[in-house]
């Protein structure tokens, strides 16, 4: 092997690590029903697709002279938008402090934790059950991020409402997909804070309006479809959090094509099938956009191409439902 050959695989850090996931074709689930394009998120350093957007609202911080050398960093997270902050701000100087709710898995904190951030840990709603995080443990979080903030006089990375969200997805996920394939049908994602669906909608509309790009929510909480909540304890961790409205679609000009529902056992199962039949260890929200594609392509979408993304690492759930089925029992 050459010496030239060899420094194309060479980064200087692991920012330059970020962006660029494998796009593979799932060749055993969809059988025959059609196409499943699954971009493989969890291979970013910080084992997610929010590593994209940590990288792209420090950038732009930096940029636009609103983070200042030295300067600290505070974000509310669900455990993956934290890991990814935690490696930009490490790399780039900045002191973060993540901020997240009890009711996120223990694994989450940790991997912060060993990627140099402070983790301040936030207890639960008393209506919210262990493990199961809501609208209400999120309103908790948001107040003592809110704190944080004044106390330190830090930046507040907020990924709910700053555009570098989206736009992460729309300069890097979306283009990445598109360039990767011969074009798509359609498009599913679950939302949290909406950045990946609203980033990656837009670019996919620009190059093809026909595209058909599907918000998915869990059964019991898909509010943003316009129906009630039934029961906000589901069990599907990084959305669902019971808000009816989500400014990142706003901020990219996008409107969801229609509206996808999730079972907790159907994210669950496929995120288990996605182990077990394409050698692919993806956490719950990855098998509830599965769980979405594969609804469309036994219906509406018959016989097409659809795009997914896997958003994070199934490594990330070991004490959670997903596992519970391995564990061993005493």
């Amino acid at each position: 092997m050459s010496p030239n050959h060899t420094h194309r695989f060479q980064v200087l850090s692991a920012l330059e690590a970020i962006g660029r996931t494998p796009l593979i074709e799932l060749a055993h689930i969809p059988k025959g029903c059609g196409r499943i394009l699954a971009k493989l998120e969890f291979l970013n350093p910080g084992g997610s697709k929010k590593d994209r957007i940590g990288q792209q609202m420090i950038q732009d911080a930096q940029d636009a002279g609103l983070l200042h050398p030295g300067q600290p960093v505070v974000e509310l997270t669900s455990g993956n938008t934290g890991a990814g902050l935690a490696i930009v701000c490490t790399i780039t100087g900045h002191p973060f402090v993540a901020v997240m709710s009890k009711g996120n898995s223990e694994e989450r904190a940790i991997m912060m934790q060993a990627l140099g951030a402070e983790v301040v840990l936030v207890d639960q709603h008393p209506t919210s059950p262990r493990g199961h995080v809501t609208g209400a443990d999120l309103d908790l979080v948001e107040h003592e991020a809110q704190r944080l903030v004044e106390e330190r006089g830090a930046f507040r990375a907020d990924q709910f409402e700053l555009a570098s969200n989206w736009r992460a997805h729309y300069l890097g996920t979306g283009s990445e997909i598109w360039s990767a394939t011969e074009g798509l049908d359609a498009f599913c994602d679950f939302v949290g804070t909406g950045g990946s669906f609203a980033g990656c909608s837009k670019y996919f509309k620009e190059q093809d309006p026909s595209v058909a790009c599907y918000v998915v929510e869990p059964e019991s909480c898909a509010v943003l479809s316009g129906r009630p909540v039934q029961d906000p304890r589901h069990r599907i961790q990084g959305g669902g959090y019971s808000k009816p409205h989500l400014k990142m679609l706003d901020l990219a000009g996008v409107t969801p094509d229609g509206y996808i529902s999730v079972s907790d056992h159907e994210a669950i199962e496929y995120a288990r099938r996605l182990g077990r039949e394409e050698g692919l260890c993806a956490g719950i929200s990855s098998g509830a956009n599965l769980a979405a594609a594969m609804k469309l392509l036994t219906g509406p979408h018959k016989g097409q191409t659809i795009a997914i993304l896997l958003n994070d690492s199934g490594l990330k759930y070991l004490s959670t439902d997903l596992f519970s089925h391995l564990r061993r029992r005493e």
